[in-house]
């Protein structure tokens, strides 16, 4: 699955974000339009988001050369020809997507696959005019596609297998968060977000309330920064409107727009926002708008479009949603979700309650989410921590899930390998800072200490597997994350892995094994040096200090990970030679060793540049922190793992008792530097 050159059809605001993308992702694009004003036009659209993120220190002028080197403009497809994989992101009209598909099909290699953008129409009517429907596939971006990390794949009824695993390696390269829907009106997301534009319109035109309260209102309960009337003359009104018909013609008269839409759509105005805030009006307001969103997310579970983690994941990433539907029903309780759900269908004379939402209002429970995923297939287990909307963070619910899917594929006899990995951008980014902080305000540290102790007793059966075990690092593995990547047999990253631990500048240190891991395989001063200062490590210099075994390209990690455990070359970390290491990490290590720890903890002036460099980041870190981290690396070196791992644990009430740690776990949610007084 070597994908080298993409080609994106239409250079609007979509195509063109698309495409600016895929060129930051390191992939040769061509933008195709069909007039060179239209191909400039988009051009222009990327130099400026560029320069922009250059005004704002996210990209440098020379990585914005780069990436504008990488994109092409043409008007003529045959420049397409060679393309592995072409996304059509033209205006909404059937008949010229369907023409520019079978035009496409005669030009282009057997090998590319075509995707298409459509919002509104069917993946697999579409497919069906070409002769390539096996690689057909819907890719649907959000806006704006350079920065919104959600995108829905949807396949047709003919896609095949192949274009499918393609379109989440494709997804992967490109720094997307993918969620799988099936081909069906509004796909996932716009199913229940475009009703919901719409009920603010009805709320409106049934004078309930004014354009300022119906936005207030709902900024509060979705906790969102524009309301729902703001958003529409942000991002056009026509939008709206064609989406809600689009729904309405195939899915009836609930999604069919309000009169007041179709007008505002008609008059070509925006809506006046101005005027003022009735508060009387919040509790109506509040219902109709929950109940569109209950009812319809319950239909989409219900009909298997999506699931109810892909649907909230598609609300917090797409939507930018502090909670997805699900989630909000939670925090409302089931029974009144139900009742907001029995009030909607009255008054909309609907045919009945979602039978799945009636099964959990009588079992009075909330719903339980999945967040770590078991696919096996060709022997090989693949174990996903799919939390990507939260960095794949652990609490306890997780490492629960964690073990129960270890155990299930340790267990299977089919199974010859397995694979840990982190759906998004991370592998796992460490723990769940919200769960210890609310722990020490309740003065619960026991539960901090139990939680660890069960994690541990996870991680150690992940080490001790008789199976070989995979991390497969394709992303950011920090903190708990780095501990049970090191509880791998092996760690085989992408460019884009990286691996550290952050805790001393947080006020507490690695209790999920990092002190004794890391120091078991690379020394104690290497580890002392890792977590002393919080250094992250790209997955070249972790390779080249022994952290991680080895680096593939994105688009052949998983090809090589089956050779690996299929060949049976998948070797135990303990059982590994020790690297020789490069020169800039053996002058590190050189401060650390045991004669030089102390002049770099206190900082000393006779310490060179480097030495001075490395005392002054480890200066900002927690005290008692460094301190017990130091006290617990050097003993534990001189026990087993198992006494070790008891050493790390024992010490672990002590750390999150401190003033420090409460310090440094809320500077994470404050986003503020951490005034460690060492209390």
């Amino acid at each position: 699955m070597n994908i080298q050159k993409v080609g994106i059809i239409g250079a609007g605001n979509m195509g063109s974000g698309i495409a600016q993308k895929v060129a930051q992702e390191g992939i040769s694009v061509v933008m195709l339009d069909v007039e060179e004003k239209f191909v400039k036009n988009g051009l222009n659209n990327i130099k400026k988001t560029l320069s922009e993120a250059v005004e704002r220190k996210i990209l440098s002028e020379d990585q914005t050369d780069e990436i504008l080197n990488r994109i092409s403009g043409t008007t003529n497809k045959d420049e397409l020809k060679d393309a592995d994989i072409i996304i059509e992101a033209v205006f909404e009209d059937f008949e010229v997507k369907k023409n520019l598909f079978n035009n496409l099909d005669k030009i282009c290699k057997e090998k590319t696959v075509f995707a298409t953008n459509t919002s509104s129409f069917s993946i697999s009517e579409l497919g069906s005019s070409i002769k390539r429907n096996d690689k057909f596939i819907g890719l649907h971006f959000f806006y704006h596609p350079a920065k919104n990390r959600l995108l829905e794949i949807i396949p047709g009824k003919n896609t095949s297998q192949n274009t499918i695993d393609l379109a989440e390696v494709f997804s992967k390269i490109i720094g997307k968060t993918a969620i799988n829907v099936l081909d069906s009106p509004g796909f996932a997301v716009n199913r229940f977000f475009v009703p919901w534009l719409n009920e603010s319109t009805r709320i409106l035109e049934e004078n309930i309330a004014n354009i300022p309260t119906i936005d207030d209102v709902a900024k509060k309960v979705f906790k969102i920064p524009i309301g729902p009337f703001e958003l529409m003359n942000l991002t056009g009104i026509p939008i709206a409107y064609h989406s809600t018909v689009s729904l309405g013609e195939k899915l009836g008269d609930f999604y069919n727009p309000s009169n007041l839409l179709k007008n505002q759509f008609e008059k070509k105005e925006e809506w006046n926002l101005n005027g003022q805030i009735d508060l009387s009006k919040v509790k109506i307001i509040e219902e109709r708008l929950l109940g569109t969103v209950f009812i319809v997310a319950c239909y989409l579970v219900e009909e298997g479009v999506s699931s109810i983690e892909d649907i909230d994941r598609g609300a917090k990433i797409g939507l930018r949603w502090r909670r997805g539907p699900f989630e909000i029903m939670n925090k409302y309780g089931i029974e009144r979700s139900y009742e907001i759900v029995k009030k909607y269908v009255e008054k909309y004379h609907m045919l009945g309650i979602p039978s799945i939402l009636e099964k959990q209002n009588k079992s009075k429970k909330i719903w339980k989410f999945n967040f770590v995923d078991l696919k096996i297939k060709d022997n090989i287990a693949k174990i996903i921590i799919n939390r990507p909307e939260a960095m794949n963070s652990i609490n306890e619910e997780v490492i629960n899930q964690l073990d129960k899917k270890f155990i299930e594929a340790n267990n299977n006899s089919k199974v010859k390998g397995i694979v840990l990995e982190g759906a998004g951008k991370a592998f796992i980014a460490g723990a769940d800072i919200q769960y210890f902080i609310n722990k020490i305000e309740q003065n619960k540290i026991d539960d901090i200490y139990n939680f660890t102790k069960y994690g541990h007793s996870v991680i150690n059966k992940i080490d001790e597997s008789n199976k070989p075990v995979i991390v497969k690092l394709d992303g950011i593995a920090l903190g708990g994350g780095a501990e049970i990547a090191l509880a791998a047999d092996t760690i085989v990253a992408t460019e884009k892995g990286c691996i550290g631990f952050p805790e001393t500048g947080i006020g507490i240190y690695p209790g999920l094994g990092g002190t004794q891991r890391t120091t078991k395989y690379i020394g104690k001063e290497l580890a002392k040096y890792l977590i002393f200062t919080g250094k992250i490590l790209d997955a070249k210099s972790a390779h080249s200090i022994g952290l991680i075994e080895y680096v593939f390209n994105q688009d052949e990690i998983d090809n090589k990970i089956f050779e690996l455990v299929l060949g049976g070359n998948v070797i135990k970390k303990s059982n590994k030679r020790p690297l020789k290491l490069p020169e800039n990490f053996q002058k590190i290590k050189n401060f650390f060793i045991d004669e030089n720890i102390d002049s770099i903890l206190s900082g000393s002036k006779d310490l060179d540049e480097l030495g001075q460099k490395l005392a002054k980041i480890i200066s900002y870190k927690a005290p008692i922190a460094i301190k017990l981290a130091n006290k617990i690396i050097d003993e534990g070196n001189l026990l087993d793992l198992k006494e070790g791992l008891k050493l790390e644990l024992d010490s672990l009430s002590k750390i999150f008792s401190t003033d420090d740690a409460l310090e440094g776990l809320r500077s994470i949610i404050k986003r503020q530097r951490p005034n460690f007084k060492g209390n």
